[in-house]
């Protein structure tokens, strides 16, 4: 089969499309016949091995441990192991192999059945694709870390990426209203997704008005925390989903010694999660906003592209297949 491999950490151009074995699934494992994969940050900092945390936290520490790349997967089970209980041969997935060895970039992988659900029936591949990582990441940090309840007022700042599209979508399925932050050439996008309001950052600075807010969902982390604390509410809650050092080591005193509250998102694959984003598709309350489709050979140039942080939405692989 066809995969894109690195052996050693760089810029895009160290990604090179090879031939390479055909996975086997283990016996709780399925064998995906790959149709689309799609580009988060945990890819580009892995084949950068940048930051450093990424080597240390399994990436390889001088060179990189999984040699394909790629998380987010949609794709038609090929066959499975014997102690698979969920999936057959047929079934249409999709699912975030960030913690099971990626390798979504490619034609074939292996992925255990819990990092899996079906595909959302109204979905194209490449739409299905462009959720898993992105869009989970989002429900966590909204649902989760944020306590999202219904009337807030919440203020998504990169709200026209891909974690902040779906975080205006999933915020407003909850029934919030929903503020979110972007530039000129996004506003209108980001309007069309559902948002009650559109900041335009290089017009209006968000931390000096006097708009409170009832969370915060960070993607940026592009600010102090204690810009972000002004403007929540008494009890407000924000949430950093880019790494912030600041939300990591200043957040816990903050939220012991007051009556706000500061925490540091860390996204984990989450079955039950997947299969939530599926229910609100398919309820027709979140859609995939798609920036620009590549196919597996020009991967480098969609890693050039997506590394230039201007992506309206999601960039998306996609993977066709030679029929016999």
């Amino acid at each position: 089969m066809k995969g894109i491999v690195y052996t050693e950490y760089g810029p895009p151009d160290v990604l090179q499309l090879k031939e390479v074995e055909e996975p086997t699934p283990k016996d709780n494992e399925v064998l995906i016949r790959i149709h689309a994969a799609s580009i988060v940050w945990a890819n580009l900092a892995l084949v950068r091995g940048k930051p450093f945390l990424v080597r240390l936290a399994g990436g390889g520490l001088l060179n990189p441990k999984h040699k394909i790349p790629g998380g987010d997967v949609a794709g038609r089970v090929e066959s499975v192991g014997r102690n698979v209980k969920q999936f057959q041969p047929g079934d249409e997935v999709f699912g975030d192999l960030g913690d099971d060895g990626f390798g979504a970039f490619a034609e074939y992988v292996s992925a255990p059945e819990y990092a899996l659900a079906p595909k959302p029936a109204n979905m194209t591949w490449e739409e299905a694709a462009a959720v898993p990582q992105a869009a989970v990441t989002a429900l966590q940090g909204l649902r989760d870390k944020g306590q999202i309840q219904p009337g807030q007022r919440i203020l998504i700042n990169g709200a026209s990426g891909g974690n902040g599209t779906f975080a205006v979508q999933i915020a407003k399925s909850f029934g919030a209203k929903v503020a979110g932050v972007c530039s000129t050439r996004n506003v209108d996008l980001v309007r069309s997704i559902g948002a009650d309001q559109v900041i335009d950052y290089t017009q209006e600075d968000f931390t000096q008005s006097e708009q409170r807010y009832d969370l915060i969902f960070d993607i940026v982390a592009n600010r102090s925390v204690s810009d972000y604390v002004r403007v929540l509410s008494p009890k407000g809650v924000y949430v950093a989903c880019a790494f912030s050092a600041s939300a990591l080591f200043r957040g816990p005193l903050i939220s012991m010694t007051g009556s706000k509250k500061v925490v540091q998102l860390s996204h984990s694959v989450n079955q039950k999660d997947l299969v939530f984003m599926k229910e609100l598709i398919e309820a027709g309350k979140v859609k995939s906003v798609i920036d620009r489709r590549y196919p597996l050979s020009e991967v480098p140039e969609a890693f050039r592209y997506y590394g230039e942080g201007h992506a309206q939405g999601k960039v998306v692989i996609t993977v066709e297949h030679n029929t016999k």
